[in-house]
């Protein structure tokens, strides 16, 4: 069966973009419907133009749709990034979260699959918090948290972050590397094969794979704690 996925997300300098652009390649790989969102960009220009990056990055999003809620209403499931933000979500984000209201109290968004990724300047800037902190709003929709968790060797691979696909930019601000990137496509596909099980379709066979990466992963462990 098909599925329908939202990968939302906000980029400033666009490794979120990046990011989001292979959780939406991932979950379209297991079969999913995708819609790429962005949300909109609430910076002054003369805060944008500060950072020749955020420059360059925000001129060439004009590309990719702006999200609405109406997003969300046609999903079965959701995928959200964003940069932390001394260890919370973007305040462009933050926004567009803050439009759900009505669709809340109506219902739209309980029972859905979600799932969320992030990006900060250095490893220790936030990443983990920010996943967490977005969890937060996830409760109070009712929705149905899906991390990557340790179910694939690629999640260790690209630093092990069990919440969600995460990276650190580091001062050059370079994009995700390979296996970041590997890990982001995992957790869309991830997304889209437990929302066909969910809905009572079949996914393909990630049962068999999951323990046998827990097995790859804990021999990993027990080898080098």
């Amino acid at each position: 069966m098909t599925v329908k996925v939202a990968v939302i997300y906000y980029s400033s300098t666009g490794t979120v973009h990046a990011l989001a652009q292979a959780v939406a390649e991932g979950a379209a790989s297991a079969g999913a419907e995708v819609r790429l969102r962005r949300v909109a960009e609430l910076a002054p220009d003369s805060a944008i133009d500060q950072n020749p990056l955020w420059r360059r990055h925000a001129d060439a999003a004009t590309s990719i749709m702006q999200a609405s809620v109406e997003d969300l209403a046609w999903a079965d499931a959701f995928a959200f990034g964003t940069p932390t933000r001394f260890g919370a979500p973007a305040g462009q984000l933050k926004q567009f979260i803050d439009q759900t209201g009505g669709l809340w109290r109506e219902g739209g968004l309980a029972d859905k699959p979600v799932t969320a990724f992030t990006s900060a300047y250095n490893r220790h800037g936030g990443n983990e918090a920010t996943i967490l902190s977005l969890g937060n709003v996830f409760y109070h929709w009712g929705s149905l948290i899906v991390p990557p968790g340790f179910t694939d060797p690629v999640v260790y691979a690209a630093g092990g972050n069990p919440y969600g696909t995460s990276y650190a930019t580091g001062p050059a601000g370079d994009g995700p590397d390979a296996a970041t990137l590997e890990a982001a496509r995992y957790q869309g596909r991830r997304l889209a094969q437990i929302t066909i099980r969910l809905l009572g379709g079949v996914a393909t066979d990630t049962a068999a794979g999951d323990g046998d990466a827990r097995g790859t992963m804990a021999a990993t462990t027990s080898q080098t704690a």
